[in-house]
């Protein structure tokens, strides 16, 4: 069989090994973070986050039209990324083997008799190298879940792999097609994510390589143009296009007249008709091939950008989800530019400590006014002018409090104050790179401690090798680890193997074709390095951001591939040819891929897990029925999108976003139907939340006490005496009084179930809300005050959570039904976030025992990885249960606590849901100087008479503290440093734990646990 064939067969092979692996391990339902967004608006066409994916919303819809049932949409197009990261092994095997075939010449069957030898070494260098990364950690984990990495990841294995197509057949006739065939893949890829332009400059250089005599300068220049075109489509077609646009769509609209749009019909028609005029002439009249190629592939690329005409064409349709409304030019460019998510500084800018020297307002933002049928300037933007000269890449910029911590904990900055230009540069190194990419580069390819989010300390997040002497010297010592973290599902260990391999390939290549070397290496820094100076990002993110960097460990996965040549390479001088071949990828094969594959099964594997879509169905069944559910974050917000959008939970259930009720646009669509929720009630008209000036309204100080619809009357009044002056001479709207009251209707609260009968007696007759005075609050808290106001308790109304950035000190309203806490005119003392408001013991306990369900969260054959595990913990999922037992238990009702805490260790025992404070029981300081203790799961089993269970819970966890311990103990300073809060964690615990014993009078149990 020819080299061609079996190169063919081997490449679906891999194909094939690469969909089974991610189909046995695919999430069969929604996940976490941003997955539930993009499954929800695949699966209706809805416009989600900045700056869009509108591709990838079009092939999720496809795929999840072969659905039997909605319940099976997540997983369709969860198999979108499953199917685009085995395409993308497909055409790595393609990409590796076409590389050693230079360095291996394989003549092909018409040619005469194969070499078997290089066959070998081509095809089974290929196979490891392509093995090697469908088990890597970062590939691995997008392959399974509905996001947009593993489809942008395809994008640019296959334009990579399409340049070397085009080398291969570069002098023939139509050799060009391959040119313009990229062009229009790079476009296409704008519609999912924007890191496949980052392969611009390595197939610049195949060009180069291939087309002229190669100097230093030439490449330099090929570098330099290579630059050019990506921050031409980057900067220029991507958001050029659409700037363009709202020049003449102002301009015909505003002046000629016309209705709006038809601007911008006249202006993709004037430009798509100078294309096709620009590729006549140059084809048929000049005959310039290198002008027609380059206009033919501007126009491929804009008709693969094209599939951004489905966000405005769905905006304009007003989908449930609909963020940021682009459904204009104007508002189509301030989407494809982020710019509700703020700008950093990349080249230039200024350090935290640079002061303020003024605001301008210079950038007008544009809205469109239907009735005037014209487009009028909404406000302009404001610009902090900084003193002092700027610097060359700024890295320490954030004024907030908790970064300027970080860059001290990642640096030796001396003055927090007046940090240096090297302080800047340590931070860079050390963080961005260091942190931010080499650590998840050594994730990849030398092995991972855990999948716990690590911040610097020697316990979470960090490489590890599975070398004691290595592993113990920078992260502590190795030798006694508690069992819990020898032998957590994401411990993957590849003794610098995968490492190793790659840097011989990577060496081998640089040896025998520097050119290709060179090819592999700008894909390499353009998808790693360049991307860490690029994102500038701070501190303490709230996810690791290994996905960004999967193109960077694709790159590196080809040098594994070439690396079995070396070692062929090694072993040749001492072994027959095809014996070294045979011996080389089969070392390879065992030493690399498998290991890998081993290693990352147990971690990778999400298949049974349903955790996450019945979290977000819980949050939803814990609202009565027309609920407003004010939410916080992306995990308690995306899941619920995707289980009322696509599954139909709960529609009459109005989701609404904190964070994104800050926006105009947001605010006026709570104002509309959504599925069988009803318009949310405001007594501020949109127009208002427009004028407020930026994006949040000032509080004067006032002594007197207002009511919220006092408050209204006076935001809605068009007296000048109801406005303030600013500087620039502009009059806005204010809040008169920082002590405002919310009106309680007493008998209304009583019809509509929101307080029962036999509580009439403590409901309050309003609730007092005290903001800060002479301060500013976000338009999403006068939104809520504006709904609080006018719902007149018809309504009920929930929050996720409580002590949150803009919430309006409620939580001693709140009473606790479920997931979600309810306002209520009843007033519970606040003590602290763990114990917020009342219980309704009837509702809870019926919800957690017979409603809600848990995923199978505690079945043998699911793993949860750490951001489940953390989303338990936001829900307080043990302190919830031992509340509620404690409460029965003071209700007389100790049969139904003994059932809730038996309830709560069957689905969360420490295999689970690690043991915590929820265990051992919290106590803290209170306003008053004494202290406030919350029972555990342990204490609560003693107080409900199961002294057995209590005592089984208590030795399992006090043993785990020991070994904890132990293990600290063993430390050197320089790492135990790092962890003396988990260190103090500890031995606090392990103190509660004997305190317990002692009040409990477990004696017996306290000797063979402290036999001293």
């Amino acid at each position: 069989m020819s080299f061609k064939k079996i190169n063919l067969l081997l490449g679906w092979l891999s194909f094939l090994i690469a969909l089974i692996v991610y189909f046995f391990t695919l999430e069969p339902t929604v996940s976490q973070w941003d997955c539930g967004e993009f499954i929800a608006s695949a699966y209706k066409l809805q416009v989600g986050h900045p700056p869009g994916a509108p591709l990838f919303m079009i092939i999720g819809r496809i795929f999840s039209l072969f659905t039997s049932s909605t319940e099976k949409v997540a997983m369709m197009i969860n198999a979108v990324s499953a199917f685009a990261s085995a395409f993308t092994i497909l055409f790595l095997f393609w990409t590796i083997s076409h590389l050693l075939k230079k360095m291996f010449p394989v003549p092909n069957g018409n040619d005469g008799e194969s070499s078997l030898t290089s066959m070998i070494v081509v095809l089974g260098g290929s196979f490891v190298g392509a093995m090697a990364y469908t088990f890597s950690d970062t590939f691995w984990f997008s392959a399974v879940e509905g996001e947009v990495y593993a489809t942008s990841s395809l994008f640019t294995a296959v334009v990579f792999w399409a340049i070397l197509k085009w080398e291969n057949i570069a002098n023939e006739p139509g050799a060009n097609r391959w040119l313009i065939l990229i062009a229009y893949l790079i476009g296409l890829s704008i519609g999912v994510h924007l890191l496949n332009l980052l392969a611009i400059p390595a197939i610049v250089l195949v060009y180069y390589f291939k087309k002229y005599q190669v100097t230093r300068k030439g490449v330099v220049y090929a570098l330099g143009i290579s630059a050019g075109m990506l921050l031409l489509i980057m900067y220029g077609v991507i958001p050029g296009i659409v700037q363009v646009a709202t020049v003449v769509e102002k301009f015909f609209t505003n002046s000629v007249g016309l209705h709006y749009n038809v601007g911008v019909v006249i202006y993709v028609s004037l430009l798509l008709g100078a294309l096709i005029y620009g590729i006549y002439r140059t084809q048929f009249v000049r005959k310039n091939v290198l002008w027609n190629t380059i206009l033919l592939s501007i126009t491929v690329i804009i008709i693969g950008y094209s599939s951004y005409a489905l966000i405005v064409i769905r905006s304009l349709a007003g989908p449930p989800m609909n963020e940021n409304r682009p459904e204009n030019v104007f508002a189509l460019l301030s989407y494809l530019n982020r710019e509700q998510y703020g700008d950093r500084p990349l080249i230039r800018g200024h350090l935290y400590n640079a002061e303020v020297k003024d605001y301008v307002y210079k950038k007008p933002v544009y809205i469109l006014n239907k009735e005037k049928n014209e487009y009028e300037i909404a406000y302009r933007k404001p610009e902090l002018v900084m003193k002092g000269s700027k610097i060359l890449l700024p890295r320490i910029y954030s004024r907030d409090s908790n970064h300027k911590q970080a860059y001290k904990e990642f640096g030796t900055i001396n003055d927090i104050n007046n940090p240096t230009y090297l302080d800047n540069l340590e931070f860079l190194l050390r963080y961005q790179v260091g942190h931010l990419y080499l650590r998840y580069f050594m994730w990849n390819f030398a092995g991972k401690q855990n999948d716990v989010q690590g911040h610097g300390n020697v316990l979470n997040g960090n490489w590890i090798s599975g070398i004691k002497a290595i592993d113990s010297a920078r992260i502590g010592p190795q030798k006694n680890l508690p069992d819990h973290m020898k032998n957590h599902a994401a411990r993957n260990t590849y003794y610098f193997l995968p490492l190793l391999l790659g840097l011989l390939g990577l060496f081998f290549q640089l040896d025998k074709n520097v050119r290709d070397f060179w090819v592999v290496m700008s894909l390499f820094i353009l998808t790693g390095l360049a991307i860490v100076i690029y994102l500038n990002q701070t501190p303490y993110q709230p996810r690791e951001r290994d996905y960004a960097y999967a193109g960077s460990f694709y790159a590196f996965s080809i040098w594994i591939g070439i690396g079995v040549a070396g070692i062929f390479n090694i072993l040749q001088s001492k072994l027959k040819a095809n014996l070294s071949a045979i011996i080389a990828v089969s070392v390879a094969f065992l030493a690399v891929p498998l290991l890998m594959a081993v290693e990352n099964w147990d971690d990778h594997d999400r298949s049974g897990r349903y955790t996450t879509r019945d979290i977000a169905r819980n949050y939803l069944n814990s609202c009565d029925k027309d609920a407003i559910l004010f939410t916080v974050g992306d995990n308690d917000t995306f899941p619920l999108w995707y289980v009322q959008d696509v599954e139909g939970v709960r529609e009459d259930v109005r989701i609404v976003n904190m964070m994104l009720f800050n926006m105009d646009w947001y605010v006026d669509q709570m104002r509309v139907q959504n599925y069988d929720s009803k318009p949310l009630p405001f007594s501020i008209p949109q127009t208002k939340y427009e004028d407020i000036h930026g994006s949040s309204i000032y509080i004067r100080e006032n002594e007197r006490w207002a009511t919220l619809d006092y408050i209204f009357t006076f935001i809605n009044s068009n007296d000048p005496r109801t406005k303030l002056s600013m500087t620039s001479g502009a009059k806005v709207d204010y809040i008169p009084t920082h002590k405002i009251i919310l009106p309680v209707d007493s008998a209304g609260v009583i019809s509509n179930g929101t307080v029962k009968p036999e509580n009439a007696h403590r409901i309050v007759k309003d609730i007092r809300i005290q903001l800060a005075p002479n301060s500013q609050i976000f338009k999403g808290s006068l939104g809520q005050m504006d709904i609080l106001g006018t719902n007149k308790w018809k309504r009920p109304i929930y929050y996720t959570s409580g002590g949150f950035d803009g919430s309006l000190g409620l939580e001693q309203y709140y009473r606790n039904e479920g997931l979600a806490y309810r306002v209520v005119p009843v007033q519970t003392p606040y003590e602290s976030i763990l114990a917020m408001g009342s219980i309704d013991t009837d509702t809870l306990y019926d919800r957690l025992i017979n409603v809600f369900q848990w995923g199978r969260m505690n079945q043998e054959d699911v793993q949860l990885d750490y951001y489940t595990i953390r989303t338990l913990s936001v829900i307080r999922f043990r302190g919830l249960h031992t509340r509620l037992a404690m409460q029965l238990l003071e209700e007389g009702k100790q049969e139904k606590a003994v059932e809730v805490l038996d309830h709560c260790m069957e689905l969360a025992p420490a295999h689970v849901l690690p043991y915590d404070q929820y265990i051992t029981g919290i106590t803290l300081p209170d306003k008053k100087g004494g202290v406030i203790h919350y029972e555990g799961i342990i204490e609560a089993y003693y107080l409900c008479g199961e002294t057995e269970k209590a005592n089984a819970i208590l030795k399992e966890h006090y043993l785990t503290l020991s070994s904890e311990f132990t293990y600290y103990n063993a430390m050197k300073p320089r790492h135990s440093s790092s962890i003396s809060r988990e260190i103090n964690e500890v031995l606090y615990q392990m103190e509660e734990l004997k305190l317990l014993l002692q009040r409990f009078r477990q004696d017996e149990l306290m000797l063979e646990l402290n036999p001293t």
